[in-house]
């Protein structure tokens, strides 16, 4: 088969975004599964000057400002200064670009000029009509004209359908799955190597983002009816970017019912790997949102085989499905607590039970998510539809 050409527009690391993330992992997997494939990234400005990034093998060109996409209208010049794209794939989320439709005017303005043969949207975010954020409505209601439109959920593709977008042009393409390369290594080595070595007893994850949708309020109500959080072996380490500082308040509170070890920084991708292979179980109290998205942190944490404890909110609609036994609903200390302290005492159970979200993971490791891709991108420009 002829080799694909891929340009991608999404932020792109060092930015610390999960988009950003993605984009890097779904670049490698396709270069991974044929060399042949060339992957151009069209980036947020977190550098100045375009480079290869050598883990994926891509060349980056820094295009647009990351939150207001200012600069996204310059795609189509930027992708004629690169020789043009068979496919160009738009990583979406209104983090990235904000409630202008403009990112998707732009890719279909390069489709019209010859720039891009087939025009693909990978929709991380979809609002649903609750959602105050009514701009957002009207971009998902005007996506029917480009070629595909990927989702990683079943919520999102219903609500996409119910907005108007063309079954044949919807494609659910799961979240990739990274398996963890730091499995084979002994804990007190890893931990020593995050300069956490003396942490002792089980060790509980909190990883991610401190946002408020990361439910560390429904965390520490349960770690208070637990009465100091299922024993004094138990050290909880919260690792993450602080978002909302008015949190930390709620962490000093944590702090005085647990060992808390807290990261308040933004962990690189080998660190946070580590961090995920020592751990003995990874906690995502979250609270519910008003849109329809998926975990990267779930995958990532999957990929790392330890158990998971979460909520049923749709961004872990997959644990939810797999795992049911091990979510609560979201905002009930009560049921978290008695959650984590039968897991904590049934360690073993809960990893025999876990063998089902384990299947799950082995079935949307990345280089599967890859040639899922690979084979959207070739029924694309046979001319094909999306749902083929």
């Amino acid at each position: 088969m002829p080799a694909v050409r891929v340009g991608i527009v999404s932020s792109y690391p060092p930015t610390h975004c999960g988009i950003g993330e993605y984009t890097r992992m779904l670049a490698a997997a396709l270069r991974s599964v044929d060399p042949g494939v060339e992957v151009l990234v069209f980036s947020d400005r977190s550098l100045r000057e375009p480079w290869v990034n050598d883990y994926a093998g891509a060349r980056v060109v820094p295009l647009f400002e990351r939150g207001s996409g200012a600069g996204v209208e310059d795609l189509p010049d930027a992708l004629a200064e690169a020789g043009g794209v068979d496919v160009l794939h738009v990583q979406h989320d209104y983090s990235l670009y904000g409630y202008s439709d403009a990112v998707l005017r732009a890719a279909l303005r390069a489709r019209e000029e010859g720039l891009a043969a087939r025009v693909v949207f990978t929709m991380h975010t979809v609002h649903h009509p609750y959602t105050p954020e009514r701009e957002a409505l009207g971009l998902q209601s005007r996506l029917g004209p480009v070629d595909a439109v990927v989702v990683h959920s079943p919520l999102q593709e219903f609500e996409l359908r119910s907005q108007g977008v063309p079954g044949s042009r919807l494609a659910r393409i799961p979240h990739g799955t990274l398996f963890n390369p730091y499995l084979g290594l002994p804990r007190h080595q890893l931990l020593q190597r995050l300069g956490l070595g003396g942490l002792r007893g089980a060790l509980v994850v909190v990883p991610g983002f401190l946002k408020r949708d990361k439910g560390l309020d429904t965390l520490l109500e349960a770690l208070r009816l637990l009465g100091g959080g299922g024993g004094p072996a138990l050290t909880l380490v919260v690792a993450g970017e602080v978002w909302d500082r008015g949190l930390l308040g709620t962490l000093e509170e944590i702090g005085r019912l647990v060992n808390l070890v807290l990261l308040e920084r933004y962990l690189e991708h080998r660190e946070l790997l580590m961090l995920l292979a020592a751990a003995d179980l990874v906690l995502l109290p979250y609270r519910h949102t008003r849109f329809y998205s998926v975990s990267g942190m779930l995958h990532l944490a999957l990929g790392g085989m330890r158990p998971v404890i979460g909520t049923r909110v749709p961004k872990l609609a997959e644990l939810y499905q797999y795992a049911p036994r091990l979510t609560t609903p979201p905002g009930s200390p009560g049921a978290l607590a008695r959650l984590l302290r039968w897991a904590l005492r049934h360690y073993e159970t809960v990893v025999t039970y876990m063998s089902f979200l384990y299947s799950y993971a082995a079935r949307t490791e990345w280089r599967r998510v890859a040639r899922r891709h690979l084979r959207l991108y070739r029924r694309l420009l046979r001319g094909g539809h999306a749902a083929g």
